[in-house]
């Protein structure tokens, strides 16, 4: 029977879940998970965690942060005037806002926090600083 190794794409069902228990992400009801297994497509623990795995088996590993979206970082949070947000928005806890990079790519933000005249935005993902649960199952190996 083959065994997922670098470089195989590989097929996986998947339910993902924080330390509270509550699902942030599943593949339930969806066709499964592609990807090439060590190829940067997905966070880094999950290659680890499907790696030597056989077609029909089934885990739940929980992956740390920092091999997960990594650690929160305190230089991705900006307060910024509300002056310097688009004339026509109305800000809100919460909101997402993109923001064009000097290198052609575009930041996703978060805004967390709010004054009268100011906003504080955070760059982190989402899940950066969290530690990840994953219940997976290897359904296929190859195209």
């Amino acid at each position: 029977m083959a065994i997922a190794k670098k470089g195989d794409v590989v097929h996986i069902h998947y339910t993902g879940t924080l330390e509270d228990e509550s699902i942030f992400d599943s593949s339930e009801g969806r066709d499964p998970l592609k990807f090439t297994l060590d190829s940067g497509m997905v966070i880094p623990g999950f290659d680890i965690m499907v790696t030597g795995m056989k077609v029909g088996e089934k885990k739940k590993e929980t992956i740390e942060a920092k091999n997960a979206y990594g650690e929160a970082r305190e230089d991705l949070i900006l307060s910024v005037e509300k002056t310097q947000l688009p004339p026509d928005m109305t800000p809100d806890v919460g909101m997402k806002l993109q923001a064009p990079m000097q290198n052609g790519h575009v930041a996703m933000l978060t805004i967390t926090d709010m004054t009268d005249t100011h906003v504080t935005l955070d760059g982190n993902h989402d899940l950066a600083g969290k530690d990840l649960t994953f219940d997976i199952e290897l359904v296929k190996i190859g195209e």
